[in-house]
């Protein structure tokens, strides 16, 4: 049994869903530039850093990597591939991460726009997957796509997409179509989504600095519930209910849970996760499992390596993850437990990938960031 829940939390209106009457995804409506695109100003240009500083409103300012400014994104003004950025310069930018704290949006002119089925990328190469498809699934998608992808790119040969060109990468949900409506319904969304990335270009140009071309849709109600509904169909859901508010789950507690840095396990064993500037830090303990058991450490191990990625999930960790997991005398134990945790990482709906397991057993793992924490949400 699942069920999307839409609630409320300390002021924000809250998307979550529940399988088994167990939390398994949350998010938060929030104002948020992520995803936003904006002409910006270039304020600043720091060659040391590599960057240029820019204002992409009258007291926003973040940073643009000089290798991820496209030609395409100049507006007002010839710009040719070795040409330099200059103070004043207007470019279209995505913001990538926000600003947090003390540190300064991220932003690219390599623009993304998504669509139903798919990815489309300014000034990116090739077509691409979501890596938790099948092999064979995958193989499929981009062949499928492969075949039609220099007509696609053809059919923009005269517009302003033929300067820096686009990549492709074909969503998850794609895996929903029937072999007979795959080619008809993929290349449709595709031609859609670059149409789309087009305008945006051409829009660009008429517009005054500051201006946001695109907005993200982190305060879109409608968009955090269908990344919830693709969620649940990722772990093989297809039904689901959509609740407004029900008695039968206690999601205020569930997110006070999620505040704490203590987690019990069913084995009555805990985690200690902390949540520092640079990086996460678990801890897995005993704590009220039994000691002595054979294979007591392994047991409590493999169930924290399937909580330690719920709490990832609903807290929205990013960046490095320092995973210290009970000492296992046994290698084998150890690469069963490492290759749990390498198929947990292929599950997440954000790209989580296994950096390596220490000689102290501390197990690395790093998250894309996608947008603030649930900690940092609520104590903005």
């Amino acid at each position: 049994m699942a069920d999307i829940l839409i609630g409320e939390y300390q002021g924000f209106q809250v998307v979550s869903a529940y399988e088994d009457n167990r939390l398994e995804y949350l998010s938060l409506v929030h104002e948020s530039d992520l995803g936003s695109i904006y002409l910006c100003r270039v304020d600043n240009i720091v060659r040391n850093l590599d960057s240029a500083f820019v204002k992409y409103g009258e007291d926003r300012i973040g940073y643009v990597p000089l290798k991820h400014i496209l030609p395409s994104t100049v507006i007002g003004r010839s710009f040719g591939t070795g040409d330099k950025i200059r103070q004043g310069d207007a470019i279209l930018l995505q913001v990538e991460t926000d600003s947090i704290k003390t540190k300064k949006a991220k932003l690219t002119s390599y623009l993304s726009i998504s669509g139903r089925y798919c990815v489309v990328t300014l000034g990116r190469k090739g077509v691409g997957a979501s890596l938790k498809l099948s092999p064979e699934k995958r193989n499929l998608l981009i062949d499928t796509v492969k075949t039609e992808y220099e007509a696609l790119k053809a059919g923009f040969a005269t517009g302003i997409l033929q300067r820096d060109g686009f990549g492709i990468i074909v969503r998850t949900e794609a895996a929903s179509l029937s072999e007979a409506e795959l080619k008809e319904s993929l290349l449709e969304d595709i031609t859609s989504v670059a149409e789309r990335l087009e305008e945006i270009l051409k829009n660009a140009e008429s517009r005054t600095v500051y201006s946001c071309i695109s907005k993200g849709d982190a305060a879109d109600l409608n968009a955090h519930i269908t990344r919830a509904g693709n969620f649940l169909k990722t772990r093989g859901t297809e039904e689901y209910g959509i609740l407004e508010s029900s008695y039968v789950y206690s999601l205020n507690r569930d997110i006070d849970k999620l505040l704490m840095n203590k987690v019990w396990l069913k084995s009555g064993g805990y985690l200690i996760i902390e949540q520092l500037e640079s990086f996460n830090a678990i801890d897995v303990n005993t704590g009220k499992a039994i000691d002595g058991k054979k294979d007591s450490a392994f047991a409590v191990n493999m169930e924290a390596a399937d909580e330690i990625f719920r709490q990832i999930r609903l807290r929205n960790l990013s960046g490095m993850i320092l995973i210290d997991f009970i000492n296992m005398k046994s290698s084998e134990d150890i690469q069963k437990l490492c290759d749990h945790v390498k198929k947990l990482c292929k599950k997440e709906p954000v790209h989580t990938e296994f950096i390596d397991i220490t000689g102290l057993g501390i197990v690395e793992l790093t998250r894309n960031k996608n947008e603030r924490s649930l900690k940092e949400l609520l104590t903005k």
